[in-house]
């Protein structure tokens, strides 16, 4: 069975991991290309608004498969170069396909997120927890480092001092923790995660779809490029979006009183 599976139900996809059964454990052969063709076909269709990102069962997932590991087999074996290969060429493919993805995507972390299951949930613009959900980085416990961005991405999300504090005691949170921290914007119970998580969606969905995607990419660069690059790519983004139909539904809803109704043109 492939490691996760795509469902689309109108402006809307849904990404759902789909190993239970060892609690959605990443990192075996060929998941990366899972991941890579998902993502690209979200990104095709210009119908789709918005994302949600989920586990099967009770866990979100619990990250790198460590019975693998145990057995050097998969991506854990071979040399220290084709384990180099292995993280570059399949468990990267994951995390940077979800961070390519161009449509906002919402979190809903079932359960467990643990190392690498916790930066695949991290992939998420907007986190929302179940309550019985579990967060850590946790590679050191396993004579491991941060091997799939979690050096570079946690430090942004809950900020130094706590991602130094994470990392280097490899402790696990809570869901309400991980709210205090900034992993997540908010802890729901578990029957009502993925209402939320839908809720959110569909009012993301609801946004102009073209300028929708704009935003989500100037964000992203707004990680790393400069404050006048930005200021340069809004400035250009901006006049394309003022030449759209959405644009001028928007100013007419304004001045009319009520709610516009976005159709990409």
């Amino acid at each position: 069975m492939a490691v996760a599976k795509l469902e689309k139900d109108g402006a809307i996809a849904t990404i759902t991991i789909t190993r239970p059964e060892a609690m959605n454990a990443l990192g075996q052969p060929g998941d990366g290309d899972v991941f890579q063709a998902i993502c690209a076909d979200i990104n095709a269709d210009r119908s789709i608004r918005a994302a949600i990102l989920t586990g099967e069962g009770r866990a979100f997932s619990a990250g790198g498969d460590v019975k693998a590991m145990k057995e050097r087999t998969g991506a854990f074996g071979g040399s220290p170069a084709e384990i180099r290969e292995a993280y570059r060429g399949n468990i990267h493919k994951i995390i940077k396909a979800l961070w390519n993805l161009e449509v906002p995507l919402v979190s809903a972390v079932n359960g467990p997120a643990i190392g690498l299951g916790c930066d695949v949930a991290c992939m998420g613009d907007i986190r929302i927890a179940a309550s019985g959900a579990k967060f850590g980085v946790t590679f050191l416990k396993l004579g491991l480092i941060p091997g799939d961005g979690g050096a570079w991405l946690t430090p942004r999300i809950v900020g130094w001092s706590r991602a130094c504090e994470l990392l280097f005691t490899g402790d696990v949170v809570d869901a309400q923790t991980a709210r205090e921290f900034g992993f997540v914007s908010r802890v729901v119970e578990a029957d009502a995660l993925m209402t939320e998580a839908r809720a959110m969606a569909e009012k993301i969905a609801m946004q102009p779809p073209h300028a929708l995607r704009v935003t989500k990419a100037l964000m992203r660069q707004g990680q790393t490029a400069t404050f006048d690059t930005i200021m340069e790519l809004s400035a250009a983004s901006q006049g394309l979006m003022h030449h759209t139909a959405d644009h001028e539904e928007g100013v007419d809803a304004i001045l009319e009183k009520r709610s516009p109704s976005f159709t990409g043109q």
